[in-house]
């Protein structure tokens, strides 16, 4: 089964092939770490995660090297730093915390690297001083400055001509340059910001020289993927290319380039600058993190994606569904024993085209399909009692969400998660009080403690090994 990509450079999906399936090298940019990074931040990193996770299973697990960078050095990490009177490391170590537990509660491996600006920052002065001796880059008045002209095929990766490049790059204008489009590789810092030593005198990195000297120190260059949200494009993408090329890695600096899509609150891209955010630390005290994983992952990765209650519902929704399946099949083979040695091929069909969907450039909407058709073969299992069927089915529908990084919980405890310690509580004594009533036959007894927990909202079910429960399902 051949994986196809599309890559933002050729403007077109094809048939991906690493240059050693032995290594495969995985690249996506990573937080800025001076606040809790709202859920737009965790798009690409639940996408990309998807990919890395299709990736180890192509190749597998040992081949697939995947680095997603953490910047450390910035003005707002400087302002916040200056704001609380402590050093930026605080800050930075107390938000990348925070944004890892995040990213772990949303399903999402941890990269094989994750390197920091401030820990690359030898290979980052070097990465400079290597660009200014092969003439792509030059001092000026304390700066050193990336020469664009010395790339003749500047913009070919956004697309865009010069002068659009130069009236939308996040340049400044200045008397030094050569050229307005060109870019800073180094700077002086400002009194009190943080400094580092180099040959041009004590600064810091511009943002784009950080990201292609942790990809040759952590990688190496040319990659097999480089990923990101599609606003990265330009200037953060085109620059890093530039840089990389020039650099005197040829005419490649990743094979396959990967973009998502926006996440927008209403009609526009969620952004902190304007206000319309909602973070991820905070949802996740609302809703199971597998619920957020799926809403992200609901619309295809390259196209937009609005952010809402009714996506968050739906996502919920739709893994109750599946955790249901679950939870019937184990509660049905707790009662029939062992069954193995049988071939599913309904089932199996529908694996098959789970695969094949994420194959198909991580189509995750045809994926979703194909799962909850997969579902579906296990219920008519169930139905019909047939062991050996259900045995094979449920396998393959824990493997086929496990690759994309769903039903990795126990199905009670996912539907004991809508319930808080006060309702769990009650519950639990209830289900006490019910067995006591049927173990000694009060039958009115036991039918009015189950009518009491149907109005709780809750649903129990009697099998071989006792009695379960579970919050209903919502019409």
């Amino acid at each position: 089964m051949t994986l196809s990509l599309y890559d933002t450079m050729s403007r077109a999906k094809r048939p991906f092939a690493p240059k050693d399936p032995k290594r495969v090298t995985l690249y996506v940019c990573g937080p800025t770490v001076y606040n809790f990074a709202h859920i737009g931040n965790f798009r690409p990193v639940v996408v990309f995660d998807l990919l890395f996770r299709v990736l180890r299973d192509v190749y597998g697990e040992a081949a697939v090297k995947y680095a997603a960078n953490v910047t450390d050095v910035d003005d707002k990490i400087n302002r916040k730093a200056a704001e609380e009177g402590v050093p930026i490391s605080v800050v930075t170590n107390r938000y990348l915390d925070a944004y890892n537990a995040d990213a772990a509660a949303l399903g999402a491996l941890p990269p094989t690297f994750q390197p920091r600006v401030t820990e690359t920052m030898d290979a980052i002065v070097k990465y400079i001083g290597d660009l200014v001796g092969q003439a792509a880059a030059y001092a000026a008045d304390g700066h050193v400055l990336f020469d664009t002209q010395a790339f003749p095929d500047y913009g070919k990766l956004s697309g865009r001509p010069m002068d659009e490049m130069i009236a939308g790059a996040r340049v400044d204008v200045a008397p030094y340059k050569r050229h307005p489009a060109d870019f800073v590789l180094w700077k002086p810092s400002k009194e009190n910001e943080p400094e580092w030593d180099s040959p041009w005198g004590k600064g810091r990195p511009g943002w784009h020289i950080e990201c292609t000297a942790m990809i040759e120190e952590a990688l190496g260059l040319p990659i097999d993927i480089h990923g990101g949200g599609i606003d990265l494009v330009f200037p953060h993408h085109e620059n890093e290319l530039a840089q990389g090329v020039c650099a005197g890695h040829g005419h490649e600096y990743a094979h396959v380039w990967m973009h998502n899509g926006f996440l927008n609150m209403g009609e526009e891209k969620m952004s902190k600058s304007v206000g319309n955010v909602a973070l991820a630390h905070d949802l996740l005290k609302l809703y199971p993190g597998e619920a957020i994983r799926w809403a992200l992952l609901s619309g295809h990765y390259r196209q937009p994606l609005e952010w809402n209650d009714t996506l968050i519902e739906q996502a919920k929704s739709a893994l109750d569904r599946l955790y249901r399946v679950l939870d019937d099949a184990g509660r049905f083979m707790a009662g029939e024993g062992a069954a193995g040695g049988y071939d599913n091929p309904a089932a199996e069909a529908d694996y098959a085209a789970v695969e094949a969907a994420l194959h198909d450039d991580l189509n995750t909407p045809t994926a979703f399909a194909a799962l909850f058709q997969l579902a579906d073969k296990v219920r008519a299992g169930v139905m019909a009692r047939d062991a050996r069927a259900v045995a094979s089915g449920r396998d393959l529908l824990l493997e086929a969400a496990g690759l994309m990084g769903f039903l990795t919980t126990d199905p009670q405890a996912w539907f004991h998660s809508g319930a808080d310690d006060d309702l769990k509580t009650k519950v639990e004594a209830l289900i006490a009080d019910r067995l006591t009533a049927r173990a000694t036959k009060n039958w009115p007894e036991a039918d009015r403690i189950r009518a009491e927990l149907a109005a709780l909202n809750v649903e129990v079910m009697d099998g071989p090994s006792g009695a379960t429960w579970r919050i209903k399902e919502q019409a």
